[in-house]
């Protein structure tokens, strides 16, 4: 079954729209109908004979009034700005909530007050949901090996927080963005809410692949309130995590929702007053997939590097992830340390696990350099496996 479309200025082609959105062309030499006409089509010989029109159940679309001009009304769908005819038995303004089709256009009012796309109970309530609460028990001490690293991020984004006005006395350029880059588990996101912590900002965490989102507008509409919100704050960090995943590299074939979303985050990073204490963090492991734009001055042109730890790195890591443990006697730091050359600071932190599983298993409440050796052992087994 199909829909004719349109009709040739001669009469001899018939353009079809198919349910599956597929178009499709009949040649005849007289018309058979007109265009809106449901018809069906044979698809083993072509041929093509009337329908009912109504075996063909169009779906309806739900959308906001945005502007009445003249004949015509404008109708944001899903994010979306539509053009239709605007109807002569009703009166339309701006902020209704009509329901109608494609073909016949707005075929009524469903409320006189417009929908939220957004599922929030209220403007306030959004950001909220991004806020993540300081943790007091998280400091410095928690964070193992990467000194200069860790010295960097500091400067770079805890000074300009707590020192928002001197630097603006100065005169100097506000830092706006930094980019923590790395491979996963090298403790990007800990050292990033330890910041927070320690400047006693606000810190909202977004997760790249959960704010985008399958309405148009909707990921953007998020961004810009967490962002409002945010500058309403006397400090704050607004982070995102793996955000190559939300502002990719622009270009022909990026999704559309992945565009607006990068030009919403340039939008809003230039619109950065002098007033404004927001520092924006983003994490990535792939950071030449980040938008160029994003990287250009004024936007995340600041970056630091989480490579794979080194020798004196791992052993000051593993003795800091596991200070806090019930441990018996000395343990062999330097010893695991060399054997885990090229493992990341989350995988060493999982001998821990490992370690603590053996010693109860056995009915110890405390760690013993057994375990701790054995745990590096169970590690470095599942390591091999997963990378064979």
């Amino acid at each position: 079954m199909a829909r004719v479309s349109h009709i040739s200025e001669d009469g001899r082609t018939t353009y079809l729209e198919l349910r599956d959105g597929r178009t499709a062309t009949a040649d005849h030499v007289e018309p058979f109908a007109q265009v809106g006409d449901i018809v069906f089509v044979d698809p083993d010989d072509g041929s093509v004979d009337s329908a009912p029109r109504d075996l063909w159940r169009e779906d309806t679309w739900v959308g906001v009034t945005k502007l009445v001009a003249g004949d015509r009304v404008v109708v944001e769908i899903g994010g979306r700005l539509r053009l239709f005819p605007l109807p002569s038995d009703k009166t339309f303004r701006a902020g209704l909530t009509v329901e109608g089709t494609d073909s016949d256009g707005i075929l009524g009012v469903l409320s006189e007050k417009a929908i939220k796309f957004l599922d929030e109970p209220t403007e306030d309530a959004l950001p909220e949901r991004f806020i993540v609460p300081p943790n007091e028990r998280l400091s410095f001490d928690d964070f193992g090996g990467y000194g200069e690293i860790v010295a960097r991020a500091r400067e770079l984004i805890e000074l300009p927080l707590k020192f928002h006005d001197a630097l603006n006395a100065i005169g100097a350029r506000p830092i706006k963005g930094v980019l923590f880059s790395g491979p996963s588990g090298t403790g990007k996101t800990l050292l990033a809410r330890i910041i927070a912590n320690h400047a006693d900002a606000t810190f909202y965490a977004i997760n790249g692949p959960e704010v985008l989102s399958k309405w148009y507008g909707q990921s953007e509409e998020i961004i810009r309130r967490i962002f409002e919100d945010a500058k309403r704050r006397e400090r704050a960090i607004i982070f995102f995590d793996e955000i190559d995943s939300l502002a990719s590299q622009r270009s022909d074939e990026s999704h559309e929702a992945s565009r607006r979303v990068v030009g919403q985050l340039l939008a809003l990073m230039d619109g950065f007053s002098p007033d404004t204490n927001v520092m924006v963090l983003g994490t990535t492991n792939r950071p030449g997939d980040v938008d160029s734009a994003l990287r250009r001055p004024g936007r995340f042109d600041w970056h630091v590097d989480f490579p794979i730890p080194n020798k004196e790195d791992r052993e000051e890591i593993l003795s800091t992830s596991g200070r806090k443990l019930k441990i018996q006697g000395d343990l062999s730091h330097r010893w695991v340390a060399e054997k885990t050359e090229s493992w990341t600071p989350a995988e060493l932190a999982a001998i821990w696990t490992e370690a603590a599983l053996l010693a109860v298993s056995e009915g110890r409440n405390s760690l013993r350099d057994e375990d701790y050796v054995g745990g590096f052992e169970r590690v470095a087994k599942q390591r091999r496996g997963t990378k064979g």
